[in-house]
C-alpha cells in the first residue's frame, strides 16, 4: 500500500491530512477526538497574547446552492478566546498522549519583535510544540488592530516577523500567507528571506458573504450590523491551487515546502494541492460541514489512487504536475479538441444546445429523432471551449476529443497570427 507519512519542515505525522487553526483545534476536547478519528496533525487555534480577544454572536455565514450544499462558509470569530495558559497546559497534555501527531502552534501578536518572540518563547517552553505557524492572514477583525493580513499584506514585515520569531525559537517556523494581495510572490519570497522553514496558504479571502435582505445587513448580523469576514471552503480552492503553483514554480521559492489550505473536502482535492507542489494539507470546512470522520475517506481515496497509479510516497506525488503549468503564452496554439457528444448516454434536456446558442459558438445542431431529440455537434463551428461537457448533467455524455492535425508545437510569440511577432529572417 502507499505509504502516506509525511515530513514537511522536518514535522512528521503519519498521514498528510492536518486539521486547520480554526474552531476545530480550539480545545483538547476536540483535538483528541480529532486524533482518534484518524487525523495526522493539527494547527492549535490562534494564540496570542493575554488577556483573551472577545468574540461576537452570531459568527458564521454559508453561501448555498439551490439543495443547501456548502459552496462557501464566512466567519467572523477572532483568534482563541481562552486564556494563553489553558490552551498551552491543553497542548502539553494532548501531545503527550499523542506523540505520533502532529502538533503545531498557531501564534499571532501586534508588530514588535517583544510580542512575537515573547509568544513563541512561551510556547516553545512547553516542549509539545513541533512547530510554529504565523498567522499573518485574518482579514477580519484582528487586522483593524495592526496584526493579521495587516502584516501578511506588507513584504517587509513578512520578512521581519518570520526573523524575529527564527530567531527567537529553535522550532520549525511556518509563515501563513494571505491570498488577499496582488501577487502572493511578494510576500512567500519575503518569508524565504526572513528564514520561513516553510509556508502555508491561503488564509482566508475577505469578503461579504450575503445579505440578510429585511435586516438589510451583511451576514452573519450581529445586533442589525455585519461586517468583512474570512471566506473559505470549496468556493477558495481554485484560488488556493493557483498561488500554491505559482510558489512552486517560482525559480525564487521552488523548494520551499508548502502546507495547502483552502476548499480540500475529499481526497481527490488533496491530490490535487499535492501534484502541484503542495508537501501536506490542512483541512477545516470540510470538517466543520460532515464532523471528523471525513478523513477516513481522505485516506482510504488517497491511497487507493496512489495505489492504482503507482505512487509509492507522498514524495512521489508531490509536485509532479509543476511541469505542466505554464504561462498562457507558452500554451499550443495550434492544439484543437472537439466536443462529442454520446447519443446513448443523452437525456434530451437541452441544456448543452441552449448555452451553446445563446452564448458561445452555434455549434450544436438537433435533428428529430424517434420519439426525442438528437444533438450533433457541428465541428465547423466547434471551438473546443468545452462549455457545453461543463453544463451537461450526465457525466461522460459530452466528451472533449482532440483532433489528429500534425502541426507543429506552436505558442503565440511565434504564431504568425500574432501581429506583434517578429519574423524570423527580420530577427536574424
Amino acid at each position: 500500500m502507499a505509504d502516506l507519512r509525511s515530513t514537511i519542515a522536518g514535522i512528521r505525522s503519519p498521514n498528510p491530512f492536518w486539521l486547520a487553526s480554526a474552531p476545530p483545534t480550539d480545545k483538547a476536547y476536540n483535538v483528541v477526538r480529532a486524533f482518534k478519528a484518524g487525523w495526522g496533525g493539527v494547527v492549535w487555534k490562534t494564540l496570542g497574547e493575554d488577556p483573551p480577544v472577545v468574540n461576537v454572536s452570531s459568527r458564521y455565514g454559508a453561501h448555498l446552492d439551490t439543495d443547501r450544499r456548502m459552496i462557501g462558509f464566512n466567519n467572523i470569530e477572532l483568534i482563541s478566546d481562552r486564556p494563553l495558559e489553558v490552551n498551552l497546559r491543553e497542548i502539553m497534555e494532548v501531545k503527550r498522549d499523542w506523540p505520533d501527531r502532529a502538533m503545531v502552534v498557531s501564534l499571532m501578536a501586534t508588530m514588535t519583535e517583544a510580542a512575537w518572540a515573547g509568544l513563541a518563547r512561551r510556547v516553545a517552553e512547553t516542549g509539545a510544540a513541533d512547530g510554529l505557524e504565523l498567522n499573518l492572514g485574518c482579514p477580519h477583525g484582528m487586522c483593524e488592530r495592526g496584526m493579521g493580513s495587516a502584516i501578511g499584506q506588507v513584504p517587509e514585515m513578512v520578512e521581519q516577523v518570520t526573523r524575529w520569531v527564527k530567531n527567537a525559537v529553535n522550532l520549525p517556523v511556518i509563515v501563513k500567507l494571505t491570498p488577499n494581495i496582488t501577487n502572493i510572490l511578494w510576500s512567500a519570497e519575503a518569508a524565504k528571506r526572513g528564514g520561513a522553514d516553510a509556508i502555508s496558504l491561503i488564509n482566508t479571502v475577505n469578503s461579504i458573504v450575503a445579505v440578510d435582505l429585511d435586516a438589510m445587513a451583511p451576514t452573519p448580523v450581529v445586533d442589525g450590523k455585519g461586517s468583512h469576514g474570512g471566506y473559505c471552503g470549496p468556493a477558495v480552492k481554485p484560488i488556493a491551487l493557483n498561488m500554491v503553483a505559482e510558489i512552486a514554480r517560482n525559480p525564487d521559492t521552488r523548494g520551499l515546502p508548502v502546507s495547502g489550505i483552502g476548499g480540500i473536502t475529499t481526497w481527490r482535492d488533496a491530490a490535487e494541492f499535492l501534484a502541484l507542489g503542495a508537501t501536506n494539507v490542512q483541512v477545516c470546512t470540510a470538517a466543520m460541514t460532515y464532523g471528523f470522520k471525513i478523513v477516513e475517506d481522505m485516506i482510504g481515496g488517497l491511497s487507493n489512487w496512489m495505489d492504482e497509479k503507482g505512487y509509492r510516497t507522498l514524495d512521489e506525488l508531490s509536485g509532479r504536475a509543476v511541469r505542466n503549468v505554464v504561462n498562457w503564452n507558452d500554451l499550443n496554439m495550434n492544439f484543437s479538441t472537439k466536443a462529442v457528444i454520446d447519443p446513448a448516454l443523452c437525456i434530451d434536456c437541452g441544456r448543452c444546445h441552449i448555452v451553446c446558442e445563446d452564448t458561445s459558438h452555434q455549434a450544436i445542431r438537433i435533428d428529430a429523432g424517434e420519439g426525442r431529440r438528437v444533438f450533433t455537434v457541428v465541428n465547423e463551428e466547434c471551438v473546443g471551449c468545452n462549455l457545453c461537457s461543463h453544463v451537461c448533467p450526465v457525466p461522460d455524455c459530452i466528451t472533449m476529443v482532440p483532433e489528429q492535425n500534425n502541426l507543429p508545437y506552436v505558442t503565440w510569440p511565434n504564431d504568425a497570427r500574432n501581429p506583434m511577432r517578429v519574423p524570423e529572417a527580420a530577427a536574424e
